[in-house]
């Protein structure tokens, strides 16, 4: 049995490195088949193990490693495997030759017995020295390819970007020019229309966002200014380090260059998303609904309305919350008519907190908040505030077109009539209130999703 073990460690040995070999050097065909080699080795030796009987599965071992000889020594694609054959064929010669002269001359092989063990041993001990070297070749052979292709790869990679990064750098450039010159005259663009656009109702909600809209379109403008100057103090430092040859220095300020570029287009994204929500919300309503993400829609317009606040009554504050529900993702709505809706539900809020403010002092904190949440096949919106509530005798009255709570001038009485025919009419909705006096109002919209 221990022949039979031997010959089993060999042939699993042969077998893993022929298939290590052909999946290295992507031969899918040799690699499936030197696999189920592997698989035979072990099936034939436990079949061999529960049988017992090691007399005729000696003769199968033989076959088998002669098989695993010739394969190699027949195939062009294997060839490189013909000095690890020579670490493995001393052995299978010997043991074949043992067990042919056992059968052939039985009292020559009895007296000779001795010299046949140990030069079965001798033969697997050289294969066993002979594979531990093969593998430590191998890997030290692995790690020198490794190590010159990482080399060769760097320097092929710093000359060609020796060559483009100018020329890239130069492009970037340009094209964040071009953009901060369009956000330079989006922004003028924006504050000439702002006469024009409070002609209605549905227009004069973004006369109360225009301050906003400006002061969330001056930020990512500065970083972009900000970010452009540095950029161009960091390409003549690269030009020089370039220059001096100073590749890790080049390196490390390609490096800062990727990462303003990187904050320069997020924040020039941001300006564009600004612009984009003030013209959709500006442009008259097409009636068609597309996919809409309410969460991000209430968001935009929750800040905007605050900031536009603040900008018109530098006094005024409050402390504004959301809680939006991930899982509702987008649904079909007109976004400019739903915007024009959020927009004045959250004006009014902020308006009557502030209100409450001024009649309580410091000792009370004005609240808005919004939220949305998937309600079985509806979504719903709630717009919350602290205010002082609607009155009993006029909350049946406020969705009636041209009334107000406002003091005169101050409201033209069709914003909610307008929000409630958006949101009943234009979407299949339900728009309501519910309200107590003395601590505050919730507006609550149901959409179909």
């Amino acid at each position: 049995m221990s022949l039979s073990i031997a010959s089993f460690l060999v042939s699993l040995a042969c077998s893993d490195r022929f298939r290590k070999f052909s999946k290295t050097n992507q031969l899918p065909h040799w690699e499936k088949l030197f696999r189920n080699a592997l698989l035979f080795s072990v099936g034939l030796f436990a079949v061999e193990a529960i049988v017992s009987d090691g007399e005729y599965f000696k003769w199968i071992w033989h076959l088998y490693l002669i098989v695993l000889i010739v394969i190699p020594l027949q195939q062009v694609e294997l060839r490189p495997l013909r000095m690890f054959i020579l670490a493995f064929a001393p052995y299978v010669l010997v043991s074949s030759l043992n067990d042919l002269v056992q059968v052939v001359n039985a009292d020559f092989f009895k007296d000779n017995e001795s010299y046949f063990k140990n030069a079965i041993g001798i033969t697997f001990i050289w294969f066993a020295a002979l594979l531990y070297s093969q593998n430590r070749q191998t890997k030290a052979a692995e790690r020198e390819r490794l190590r010159r292709l990482r080399e060769d790869e760097i320097n092929r990679s710093i000359a060609i970007r020796k060559v483009e990064l100018e020329a890239l750098v130069t492009e970037r450039t340009a094209e964040l020019t071009r953009q901060k010159e369009e956000l330079e005259t989006a922004l003028t663009e924006l504050q000439t229309t702002q006469s024009q656009l409070i002609q209605s109702e549905k227009m004069a909600s973004l006369g109360e966002l225009t301050a906003g809209i400006a002061h969330e379109i001056q930020n990512p403008l500065n970083f972009v200014n900000n970010f452009s100057e540095v950029s161009n103090e960091l390409l003549d430092e690269m030009q020089t380090e370039m220059d001096q040859g100073n590749t890790e220095e080049v390196k490390a300020i390609v490096v800062d260059l990727k990462r303003n570029l990187e904050k320069i287009n997020h924040h020039g994204k941001r300006a564009d998303s600004i612009v984009k929500g003030m013209l959709l919300h500006s442009r008259a309503s097409s009636g068609v609904k597309e996919p809409t993400d309410l969460n991000v829609l209430a968001d935009e317009y929750l800040r905007l309305a605050y900031h536009g606040l603040r900008a018109k009554d530098k006094s005024f504050n409050a402390k504004f919350e959301s809680d939006f529900d991930a899982s509702i993702g987008k649904i079909n709505v007109i976004p400019q008519d739903i915007g024009r809706v959020i927009l004045n539900l959250l004006t009014n809020a902020f308006y009557v907190v502030d209100e409450k403010r001024k009649q309580l002092g410091d000792s009370y904190q004005p609240t808005v908040s919004i939220s949305t949440k998937k309600v079985g096949s509806e979504v719903e919106i709630r717009v919350i505030d602290n205010g002082n509530g609607i009155p009993a005798k006029i909350i049946d009255k406020i969705f009636q077109p041209f009334f107000s709570t406002k003091p005169t001038g101050a409201g033209t009485g069709l914003g909610l009539s307008l929000c409630y025919e958006i949101v009943t009419k234009g979407h299949g909705g339900e728009l309501k209130v519910e309200t107590k006096e003395g601590e505050g109002s919730v507006f609550i919209i149901h959409l179909p999703v």
